[in-house]
């Protein structure tokens, strides 16, 4: 089983799922380490050693996450405010390229690392503070609607996902994987072909009927994506991962979304233009 967020798919740990825990005494006994019995036949659940700083928990994700995404949104803010119009262009497509090769870097490390978790905050922070400058020059005030529009689809998102128990299917996690690599193939195309001068018309600063529904898709699977990044968050949290592994859970969140804010950004665009 794996998730379409690279970040998740390189750890084992995560990709391998585990039983729901039983809240019984031998469920406590597990937890003060206590021998494990399981029954005739049955398969051993996966675990994996702690580390010498103890075992991944949900607190540990939220404060790496959040220092994670303080660190981007301070980089973001301050290129927001203080890069001048003239090098947005630049600092855009250099902060992409940079930023895409930092997370390829982190993402296919079997060993986690701080510090470039960081340095992809700041990298994609700029990526950004510069692309949401352009389209606060194009439309006053819209950047402030999609912080506010993609926190709380994240919520909602988080709320449905605890509260409805939202099952991640092996099914559900192919229709993901296949669509989401269908729509990064097809706006890579269209990428290189913008480059030559044709215009497919999947990207526009303006609505057009065809942009509209690419950009409805990529928000579905962005959240499609996070549901799926809050499952193998879990099933880390079950399997007894390091402590250091909840940098990986946070970066894993953090690349999601950007994803989201950037998707919701265009379509709040759409809606503007007209």
């Amino acid at each position: 089983m794996r998730s379409t967020n690279p970040v998740f798919t390189r750890s084992e740990q995560f990709s391998h799922a585990s039983p729901a825990p039983q809240y019984d005494q031998q469920q406590y006994g597990r937890q003060y380490g206590a021998p494990q019995y399981s029954q005739p036949g049955a398969p051993a659940p996966y675990q994996t050693q702690p580390g010498p700083h103890g075992v991944m928990t949900i607190d540990d994700v939220i404060t790496k996450t959040a220092i994670t995404m303080g660190a981007l949104i301070v980089a973001a803010a301050l290129t927001f405010l203080f890069l001048p119009p003239q090098l947005m262009l630049p600092a855009l497509i250099g902060s992409g390229i940079v930023g895409f090769v930092t997370v390829m870097l982190v993402a296919f490390r079997r060993t986690i690392s701080p510090a470039m978790v960081l340095v992809y905050a700041a990298i994609e922070g700029v990526f950004i503070g510069a692309f949401s400058l352009m389209f606060e020059l194009l439309y006053p005030g819209i950047v402030v609607q999609a912080v506010v529009g993609t926190f709380i689809a994240a919520g909602a998102t988080l709320a449905a996902y605890k509260f409805l128990r939202i099952k991640v299917t092996s099914r559900f996690r192919k229709i993901v994987t296949i669509a989401t690599f269908a729509l990064a193939g097809t706006l890579l195309v269209n990428f290189v072909l913008a480059l030559f001068g044709t215009n497919l018309g999947l990207r526009s600063f303006e609505f057009t009927p065809l942009a509209g529904i690419i950009s409805a898709i990529a928000v579905v699977l962005a959240v499609a994506s996070l549901i799926m990044d809050f499952d193998f968050v879990e099933q880390g949290i079950r399997n007894r991962l390091p402590a250091t592994e909840s940098w990986r859970a946070a970066f894993g969140l953090t690349v999601t979304m950007v994803w989201l804010y950037t998707e919701i950004l265009r379509i709040l665009s759409y809606f503007r233009s007209n």
